[in-house]
Parts: structure tokens; sequence; C-alpha cells
């Protein structure tokens, strides 16, 4: 559905430039969320604009639904930005207008219904948002959950193919923030939506994504399945955004302990599996809990856990860690 072949975005600042993306390379397929994270200044922004050419790319091609993009005139760029809703980190509501009227009026600039049914499909849109009560009144009213879900239901309006999300839930509350990861997830499933979504919270990815991207000063440092991401990071950023989004199972919390140490993923059916008493006694290992944790990927059960281990046939008990599908990394301390 989106491709970003050798993006290069330059911004002239001063007297000399700025290099915000560098040789980007992503693809993203049709029906999927993608996530893209990284830390302020990463290019995250400069990256998610390239697909609806909010920024034209100083170098490179954006493809979007089998189109060149960059290569479309003004008609046919404005065509293509009806099949793209985008969602902002500050909602960007209309004041002067009621949410019904800010969720219609991307319906009024299209042209292409009649005035009562643009009315009917907003107040459609606002219903399956939760949000059918709140027509009449304006966004002042609202909360900022209440102001998120208008833009969600706002960028549904023309019926896109592509949902674009720029940090949509970084000025919400935890709770506020759940609430509307679960909508975009259920929109997703409805409606074949396919999602790109920038966030510097490694939660939200670990929460919505199907694959994720880690951005480091323009550059795509790590990309992949969020699983195997976030269980296996390869990049020191992907490792600093875990642990400071408290996603690390803290190896270090149980004190340097004796032996040796190792961590053991577990992933779906098998992290709810008691596979640790059995092999302790099986190969007469002791063993010490230095860090852990269960929870999930989406829908994916996963558990870490941090031991050390001494005595016994340590060999053998991680062997049949590993046979029985627990990924194991032997850590030095």
């Amino acid at each position: 559905m989106i491709e970003l072949s050798d993006i290069h975005k330059t911004y002239r600042a001063g007297s000399g430039e700025v290099a915000a993306l560098r040789g980007i390379d992503l693809r993203v397929a049709a029906g999927e969320v993608f996530g893209v994270i990284g830390q302020s200044g990463a290019g995250k922004s400069s990256l998610i604009r390239m697909i609806n050419l909010l920024e034209r790319p100083t170098a490179g091609r954006v493809t979007v639904d089998g189109v060149d993009a960059a290569s479309l005139d003004a008609a046919g760029l404005r065509g293509l930005r009806r099949r793209i809703g985008m969602i902002f980190q500050h909602f960007n509501l209309l004041s002067s207008k009621t949410v019904v009227e800010n969720v219609a009026f991307p319906l009024q600039l299209e042209g292409r219904l009649a005035r009562e049914d643009i009315r009917a499909r907003a107040l459609a849109l606002l219903d399956r948002v939760d949000l059918a009560d709140q027509a009449d009144k304006y966004p002042a009213q609202l909360s900022g959950g209440q102001k998120q879900r208008v833009g969600v239901a706002r960028a549904l309006a023309c019926e896109p193919k592509i949902l674009l999300c720029d940090e949509a839930t970084s000025a919400l509350d935890p709770e506020t923030t759940r609430q509307v990861l679960r909508l975009l997830r259920e929109l997703n499933g409805e409606l074949g939506l396919t999602i790109v979504l920038i966030t510097h919270e490694m939660d939200v990815i670990r929460r919505v994504c199907d694959r994720v991207a880690v951005l480091e000063a323009g550059r795509v440092v790590e990309q992949g399945v969020v699983a195997d991401v976030f269980l296996s990071p390869r990049h020191a950023t992907t490792r600093r955004l875990i642990e400071e989004g408290g996603d690390a199972d803290d190896a270090g919390a149980g004190g340097p302990g004796a032996g040796r140490t190792v961590r053991l993923t577990y992933r779906g059916e098998t992290t709810y599996a008691p596979l640790l008493g059995r092999i302790a006694r099986e190969t007469g290992v002791d063993y010490s809990i230095l860090g852990g944790r269960v929870a999930h990927i989406r829908d994916l059960p996963y558990g870490q856990l941090t031991l050390a281990l001494v005595g016994g046939d340590v060999d053998a008990a991680l062997a049949q860690f590993a046979a029985a599908g627990v990924a194991v990394e032997e850590i030095d301390r």
C-alpha cells in the first residue's frame, strides 16, 4: 500500500541545511498497522508527512496504492489525499464549529454528497466512536479523549484506505490512550484500514502495531515484526526506548547473583506452561529470579525471566528450554 524508496529530506536552517531523513526505505502492506518510533528529532513527523506529500522529499520516491505520488498534478494529489485520513497530536478541530460540523467538513469540501447525506454520515461516524450524544456540542466542551475521537471520525469521513496518526495519543492520559488505541485496532479490523502510527512510546507500539521501524537521526536503525523487535532488540536505540518505557525485564533487579545468568523469553501459550519448576527438578539446577514480566504484544502473550542458574546440569536445562520453544540468551554480568 505504501512504499518509501531512498527518501531524503533536507530543510534550510539559516545559512545552512539540516538533514531530517537520510535514505529511508519502508514498505507498508495493505491492512497492517505499521508503527514508527523514535525520540524527539528522529524524523518521525517528516516521514509520516511524506506519505500524503504534506512534505515533499528532497530525493527519493513515494508510492501510495501503486501511484507515484510526486508525479501527480494538483487535482491528482487532492484525489490521493481523500484516500488518506490523518489524526493529529493536538486534535486540530475547528473551535467555531460543532462536533458534527467538524466531522462533516471534509465531506463538504469533497462536494460529493447532498447536505442531508453529509449530516447523516457524520452522525453515523460519531456513533461509531461513541460520541453521538455530543454531536451539537463545541470542541471546548469536550475532554481530550473525546476531541481525539472526533478527530478519528473526521479522518474517516471520506472513507480513506490509509489512516495516518501523528503522535495521536501523546496528549492523552494513559486510560484515554488505551481507549483510542482500542478504537484504532477495531477500525483496522472492521474496515481493513492501513494505519501508519508514529510515536515515542514503546507501549503504544506494543499494544496496536503489527510491524515497527525504529528511527534515529533520520535513519531506520531497526525494523520488523513488533514481537521480534520488542523481545529481541538488536540496536542500542531500540533497547533504550524499551527501557525508558518500563518494558524491560530489569535484569539487575535481583542483585549480581551467582552462577550463569540467562534471559528466557516465552511467547504464546508457552508463557503459561510450568516449565521452570519441571526443568529445574529434572536437571538438578537451582535458580534465583533476578527480574521478569508477563504481558501482551497485541493479542500475543509473552513472558521474560532473567535467572541466575547454579548447580546441576545447566547446559541440559537450557537445552530443554530451547526444545520447548523458549528463547535462551546468556547474559554477561
